[in-house]
């Protein structure tokens, strides 16, 4: 039995329109032509695919357990046109990382990538998405927080960055000369970033510090939180690593805490091991890695 892409396409056409003849329209056929191939489609299906009425066609259950197949088959073939082109030219590496890491790494590691012989494309996810994406070899590099070993994914540890406390430069705690108790902190508008585990605990502590009912939101991405440090006077609870360049720059200060560690965020990165030796990814690894000493 085969099955043509073109009425696959019009298959989810007629699902998105509810109507033959829109799709027909959109295909630039028409409406019987549509009809009949969309019977035919059924036939080799075996089940019926569209409920018809007059004021369209409603996808079956049958044709609503067959779409995402369809779709994935269409998306499958689109992915495999872009390797083809790629392939004509440059290769292609597929990256993804936390929203919290994206302007930790991504802009970094392209800098150090700039010559090379790729082209990378970026996108951003949670970890345990990026590691199936990486499973399914639909990603070629993830950069996740920490996880257990995974069968057929191979991961290094970049760095295991502390979460501090940090306030913008001209804040009041910024120029304290000893260690800060949470209640001190407390006094102030609080920005924790929820950065896994431990940040539901900080919360519950610094809560029951403060002196009035002042709400405390824990955000996501590290950005964020880091904003609000940065224009609106709030001590944001952040991993260091998410915001090594403003300390640095010296536009945020880490605030010294008599507290003990509040927790740590150890970022992964991880790919799919295999024989076959990946010179691009190879080249994005070693980048990787060596962006990662300079964190330490």
């Amino acid at each position: 039995m085969s099955i043509s892409l073109e009425d696959l396409e019009l298959l989810l056409d007629v699902a998105e329109l509810g109507s033959f003849s829109q799709a027909a329209a959109r295909r630039g056929w028409s409406q019987p032509q549509a009809s009949q191939r969309v019977a035919l489609l059924e036939k080799r299906l075996g089940a019926p695919l569209f409920s018809r009425h007059r004021r369209g066609a409603e996808p079956t259950a049958a044709c609503q357990a067959f779409l995402p197949a369809a779709r994935a088959a269409l998306d499958a073939l689109a992915e495999g046109r872009n390797r083809l082109a790629g392939a004509e030219g440059l290769p292609r590496l597929r990256m993804a990382c936390l929203p919290s890491l994206a302007g930790v790494i991504f802009g970094p590691l392209l800098h150090r990538l700039a010559e090379a012989p790729m082209e990378i494309r970026c996108d951003t996810d949670h970890s345990p998405q990026i590691l199936q994406l990486l499973l399914a070899g639909e990603l070629d590099i993830g950069f996740v927080l920490h996880r257990p070993a995974i069968p057929g994914l191979e991961q290094d540890v970049l760095c295991d960055s502390p979460i501090v406390a940090v306030a913008e430069a001209a804040h009041p705690l910024a120029a304290a000369e000893r260690p800060l108790s949470l209640g001190r902190l407390a006094g102030y508008p609080l920005a924790p970033q929820n950065w896994g585990e431990g940040a539901e605990e900080l919360v519950r502590r610094l809560r029951g510090q403060c002196a009035s009912a002042r709400p405390i939101h824990l955000l996501q991405p590290a950005a964020a939180a880091r904003d609000l440090a940065l224009w609106h006077g709030y001590v944001a609870f952040v991993p260091r690593l998410a915001v090594r360049q403003e300390l640095e720059k010296g536009v945020l200060r880490e605030l010294a805490l008599a507290e003990p560690e509040l927790g740590r965020w150890r970022v992964m990165m991880a790919w799919r091991g295999g024989k076959r030796r990946d010179a691009a990814k190879t080249m994005a690894l070693d980048a990787a890695r060596a962006l990662a000493r300079d964190w330490r």
